[in-house]
């Protein structure tokens, strides 16, 4: 009898086939080897005809070598969380491209030797915020806030209201993060009222900084009471503002959200604040404020661990020094062009026999910042069976389900995607 095992093909015979050449070279040779020994396998357990190895290695084989999707951000949310906070801008997406190969991150071409690391991306953050007499740049805003800790209060107190002792998400929580430098936190105040006398009260020998938290995420109403960057910096300490969404200057969209240049002019000595946020660039913590302090910080040893690589350093730069980002375009976005796309796109859809209608809607900032903001804004409105089913296409469209609808929110998605989104909805429905 015929034993199927030993029409296996050879490993060797399959990878040179050139139905495969594309294969090995978008994904790597080890990459389709592997799809074809699980093939081969098919063939041994009689699953698989061993004429078809190399169809089924196709079928099988990712489109990409990574697991990464581009997304569609449809939720009204401008700064998700869970789909990566701020996309970044056509400029700093370049930049990002350019700083991938060889680049003078770290070198002089004018004198041929070793230069300030990331000059330029430090000198345009420097020049957006011109009161801080110097500035120094992280992977995260929780590392910005524990390398101030560390460098300014370790085996020494940090003095922090109660009210301000919050948790950033996914179970991390500032008080958790400045004790692991080794300071020691002295709590004032109440939840919902801290004096400047509690804070007077607890100063001494041993206060490293008094630490001022915006409690971005959330917001305590009714009976309450706060002190003021001013106010804590007449006490002769120097305040650390972790500002969190990383606004540079007032929004007028968002007055209730502070910003790195009125922290410094109400005398902080240190700001933090996340880069990925307001800003609109790259995961980064932004750290800036008095010279003697970031000095203290950037020669820390810890900074070295905390460092940002070469594509972070030329995205931030591109996001400074370019074009509007989208986050700060989906902010600016007048409520009447986004009525008008959402009915537009409502009436292609309806026009192909599609429940969709265009609605007004309410977004959101998302990312710990402006937890009550509601912006003005309009979507479209489709049968509940959509969120799934978008989701799963190609690109996957992430909206939101909402009174037994699923609305595409246009404020999260930029006009330039509106022709992929109706594509996307045509061909669901088409299913």
């Amino acid at each position: 009898m015929d034993d199927v095992r030993r029409r296996v093909p050879r490993t060797d015979a399959v990878l040179a086939d050139q139905r495969l050449a594309d294969a090995i070279r978008r994904l790597g040779r080890e990459t389709v080897k592997t799809a074809v020994r699980n093939a081969q396998q098919r063939v041994r357990a009689g699953d698989l005809p061993p004429d078809n190895v190399v169809t089924d290695v196709i079928d099988a084989l990712p489109a990409r070598p990574y697991g990464l999707q581009r997304v569609i951000n449809a939720t009204g949310v401008l700064l998700h969380t869970n789909l990566g906070r701020a996309p970044l801008s056509p400029a700093a997406v370049d930049a990002v491209v350019v700083a991938a190969g060889a680049s003078n991150v770290e070198y002089d071409l004018d004198t041929g030797e070793r230069a300030r690391r990331g000059r330029s991306a430090l000198d345009a953050l420097a020049a957006a915020v011109p009161l801080a007499e110097a500035v120094h740049v992280v992977n995260n805003g929780a590392a910005a806030v524990v390398l101030a800790a560390t460098a300014l209060a370790a085996d020494r107190e940090i003095v922090v209201s109660r009210g301000e002792m919050v948790e950033i998400g996914a179970g991390f929580r500032i008080p958790d993060l400045l004790i692991s430098t080794g300071a020691r936190l002295r709590e004032v105040g109440t939840t919902n009222r801290t004096a400047l006398r509690d804070y007077a009260q607890a100063v001494g020998p041993d206060t490293g900084f008094l630490l001022k938290v915006h409690p971005s995420n959330f917001v305590v109403s009714g009976f309450t009471a706060s002190v003021g960057i001013a106010e804590l910096a007449g006490l002769g300490i120097p305040v650390v503002a972790d500002i969190g969404s990383g606004l540079l200057t007032p929004h007028p969209l968002l007055p209730d959200e502070p910003d790195a240049a009125t922290a410094l002019r109400a005398g902080a000595a240190l700001v933090t604040a996340s880069c990925d946020k307001l800003l609109g660039g790259p995961q980064a913590g932004l750290l800036l404020g008095r010279a003697d302090i970031v000095e203290r910080l950037r020669t820390h040893p810890l900074a070295r661990a905390l460092r940002v690589d070469k594509l972070t350093l030329a995205a931030l730069e591109a996001t400074l020094r370019g074009p509007a980002t989208p986050t700060a375009t989906a902010l600016d976005v007048s409520v009447e062009s986004l009525r008008a796309r959402a009915q537009a796109l409502a009436d292609e859809l309806a026009a192909e026999g599609i429940d969709a209608r265009a609605v007004s809607s309410t977004a959101t900032v998302g990312g710990g910042g402006a937890p009550q903001v509601g912006l003005e804004s309009a979507a479209v409105s489709l049968p509940p069976a959509y969120g799934v089913l978008l989701r799963q296409g190609f690109p996957p469209v992430v909206g939101r389900v909402e009174q037994g609808r699923c609305l595409l929110d246009l404020r999260s998605v930029p006009a330039t995607e509106d022709g992929e989104l109706r594509s996307a909805v045509e061909l669901v429905a088409r299913l």
